[in-house]
């Protein structure tokens, strides 16, 4: 008797033979954004260990950079507009896995810190240029519509974003070490001066704003604007990034050359100790509802965001992805990730701290 057996993608198998369909049980991490690569576990991937197998994400075909029966690396493509994953052996075709996919919101953009979101949702990120470039627009603002348009220009070499309680946003400049309040019709003044290689950003539940100078000092400004050495850390090849837990504490990242750099928790009084070691060029930094912390970093040689338990545990990629500098939770439970060139949303239903 020949026997047909039906699969995904064209609905017959080879006659005389009965086709085993794959099986995918894990895919690691659980979200891409595109250029990121991800494995694929399971069953029946490459029959008699002839076929390389086809991975499509909905329609669309995916580099597969490594192939056996039972693992597959694949990089995720440009474009990919659905997340269900199948694998077709050439005779049969997998049920699909769900992976989250980052779906590209903005492009033509110079971020090197993280976004910032503002309580309505709105997403700002710069333009930051290289040391002492100036470019026509320096910030940009991102509506709920993911619609990009102009919102501060001629700020030489914006580098991080904050957003008060009261809805103002704060802008450093690493080349001028100026800090500048800026209202939300785009009004802006010098807030604070003198502070370095002004990067990273942060507010305290006082109000205080701590501003990281990457030559090896983060400020304190009380809302007076009385300025305070704060505490003072090694110094960095790319920028100090900040950010409170709900603990009260500082963390701070500070890459370095090294591929096992650390991630700095500073308490209310100043002192330094270590939350984690063990990330390769850890950037921007933010926290979920639960007191995760999610960071760009490598782990394990592996890039993107890395997400660690309240007590620096359970360390795991959740995201890969190249060339991510900084994350920050919306309103709508996604995380923007920010690369050198774009803004990348990821649908990860996580409520972020704050939201």
């Amino acid at each position: 008797m020949t026997l047909w057996k039906k699969n995904n993608k064209s609905g017959l198998a080879a006659p005389g033979t009965a086709a085993v369909r794959p099986r995918i049980e894990q895919v690691a991490p659980p979200a891409a954004i595109p250029g990121g690569e991800i494995t694929l576990r399971g069953h029946g991937f490459i029959e008699n260990g002839h076929t390389r197998p086809q991975v499509r994400f909905g329609e669309l075909p995916a580099n597969v950079t490594f192939s056996s029966t039972n693992r597959l690396l694949v990089r995720v493509p440009e474009g990919v507009t659905s997340g269900d994953v199948t694998v077709d052996s050439g005779r049969a075709v997998s049920a699909p896995m769900s992976v989250a996919v980052g779906l590209t919101i903005a492009e033509s953009l110079h971020p090197v810190a993280n976004p910032a979101v503002d309580a309505a949702g709105n997403i700002f990120s710069t333009f930051s240029g290289g040391r002492g470039q100036k470019v026509p627009v320096s910030v940009f603002k991102i509506d709920n519509n993911r619609s990009m348009r102009p919102f501060l220009t001629d700020l030489m070499n914006a580098t991080g974003l904050a957003f008060d309680r009261d809805g103002f946003l704060y802008v450093s400049s690493r080349l001028e070490g100026v800090v500048y309040r800026v209202t939300p019709d785009a009004h802006r003044e010098v807030y604070a001066e003198g502070m370095g290689v002004a990067t990273g950003l942060a507010f305290d539940a006082e109000g205080n704003l701590y501003v990281g100078d990457r030559s090896g000092t983060i400020f304190k400004i009380n809302p007076a604007r009385q300025i305070f050495v704060f505490t003072t850390l090694e110094p960095s090849i790319a920028a100090y990034h900040l950010a409170f837990g709900p603990d009260g504490h500082l963390y701070v990242t500070s890459p370095t050359t090294s591929s096992f750099d650390q991630i700095f928790r500073v308490s209310p009084a100043g002192d330094v100790s270590c939350f984690y070691r063990g990330l390769g060029r850890p950037q921007g930094l933010t926290f979920d509802a639960q007191g995760n912390l999610y960071v760009a970093a490598s782990l394990a040689g592996n890039r993107g965001v890395v997400r660690l338990g309240p007590d620096g545990s359970n360390a795991e990629l959740l995201i890969s992805g190249q060339g991510i500098v900084g994350v920050a939770f919306t309103p709508h439970r996604s995380l923007v990730v920010a690369t050198g060139d774009s803004l990348v949303e990821v649908f990860l239903d996580i409520e972020g701290l704050g939201h």
